[in-house]
């Protein structure tokens, strides 16, 4: 995805070949979405893979979502100096797991992280409940702070 992009077009020809690429996208996410081919009841149904990759498939974007990769020329590692409040939830089977000390200069105005005990990159999807828990207890200091926005 990052260095050619535009050689995914085969994934375009086939609804198997996109799920197989979007399983694949790493070997830990791998394993804990296809968990429930091999029977475990923890994290995805089989209805839940295909809710993921229908989309994909119906609006022809597997291979648009790749280009982010490619089209990125951030230094994916360097602190990012983020001037507004940040949360940050650090899932162990995530490709990175960003430690404190690095997240702490990449975001100085770091409100909220934890390290939680399960869910990988695909957090959202795959521990959804755990994912909500964390948006609310994140953004908790922050409720009702009136955000001023331009009248248009």
């Amino acid at each position: 995805m990052k260095n050619r992009p535009q050689t995914l077009y085969g994934i375009a020809d086939s609804p198997v070949g996109l799920a197989a690429w979007i399983l694949d996208h790493d070997a830990r996410s791998y394993e804990l979405i296809a968990r429930v081919f091999d029977g475990q009841t923890e994290g995805l149904t089989r209805n839940d893979i295909l809710d993921n990759i229908t989309p994909y498939w119906v609006t022809g974007t597997g291979i648009s979502s790749a280009r982010l990769y490619w089209e990125n020329n951030l230094a994916f590692f360097a602190p990012k100096n983020v001037a507004i409040p940040v949360a940050v939830s650090v899932f162990p089977d995530e490709i990175y797991a960003a430690p404190r000390t690095w997240t702490e200069r990449a975001y100085p105005k770091l409100i909220y992280y934890n390290k939680l005990d399960k869910g990988g990159h695909f957090a959202a999807w795959e521990q959804p409940q755990l994912f909500s828990e964390e948006l609310w207890a994140a953004f908790r200091p922050i409720r009702g702070v009136t955000v001023a926005t331009a009248n248009p």
